[in-house]
């Protein structure tokens, strides 16, 4: 009998040993989550809020800056006659770098200091060029070209959909950003209302939309919404018939989410 209880005592000890370890482990994996969630929900939006408030300012600051203004007449002259020089001479193989310029045009590099694009060219992919404002939410935010995940939006911009209008131009002014984490400058896009302004300042120039109509949700791939003439192809009563110029402002919903997507629309005021 006495060698029968210590067996079960045995027993028992090592199971609570198990359920002590395991115990132990769902607490760590619990406080890993924990962090992770933390790092997520609170320390990318730390880190993408600062650093989209200083490309504000950095674009600012680059607009301040006088344009570079034409060469004097003799400095031009003399510019002239060494092209003419350097033409003369035979021209060196391509480097690499010169070869793939030569092979057609590329993204180039982003400005310093997110300075604007000269006017008539587009801007470098995922350069920042211009300030989204929306008075009702207080929302301050960079603008860049293209909606790439990692360059763009985890950056907390705004981000330009790439063959869409550019601001004040005929046609859909297209942007999207991130509802939640990472600077999440679209969280609060559902409380926009008819009415409502929405500015795009670039260098010297400030276009002023109105917010039209809203749809509260509709599919990732319903591209009707960022059409020229902007009109849901899923859920065709949301939308516009005739051309204009419009701006679209998408994001993810429901919060937490990437389900589905809310779409709000303005036209510029003229």
């Amino acid at each position: 009998m006495a060698v029968q209880g210590s067996g079960r005592r045995g027993r028992r000890a090592g199971l609570a040993g198990g359920l002590w370890a395991a115990g132990e482990l769902a607490v760590t994996v619990g406080a890993v989550v924990l962090l992770l969630v933390v790092h997520q929900m609170w320390w990318t939006n730390r880190q993408a809020l600062a650093g989209a408030r200083e490309e504000v300012r950095a674009l600012e600051r680059g607009w301040e800056e006088p344009e570079r203004l034409a060469p004097p007449a003799a400095e031009a002259d003399a510019d002239a006659e060494a092209d003419a020089e350097t033409d003369a001479r035979p021209e060196p193989d391509p480097g690499p770098s010169e070869a793939r310029s030569a092979a057609g045009p590329g993204p180039s590099p982003s400005a310093p200091g997110g300075a604007a694009p000269p006017a008539g060219r587009a801007p470098a992919r995922d350069q920042s060029y211009a300030v989204l404002r929306i008075p009702r939410l207080g929302l301050v935010v960079p603008v860049a070209q293209g909606i790439d995940k990692k360059a763009v939006l985890d950056k907390g911009y705004a981000g330009h959909y790439p063959g869409t209008a550019q601001p004040g131009e005929e046609g859909n002014f297209a942007l999207a950003g991130h509802r939640n984490t990472h600077g999440e400058p679209f969280r609060y896009l559902n409380r926009l209302r008819a009415g409502d302004e929405v500015t795009v300042d670039l260098r010297g120039q400030r276009y002023t939309y109105v917010v039209g109509r809203i749809l509260p949700e509709t599919t990732e791939r319903d591209t009707g919404v960022v059409a020229p003439v902007p009109r849901s192809a899923v859920k065709p009563g949301y939308g516009y018939s005739e051309p204009g110029a419009y701006i679209t402002l998408t994001t993810c919903t429901p919060e937490y989410t990437s389900k589905y997507r809310l779409v709000v629309w303005g036209t510029l005021k003229r």
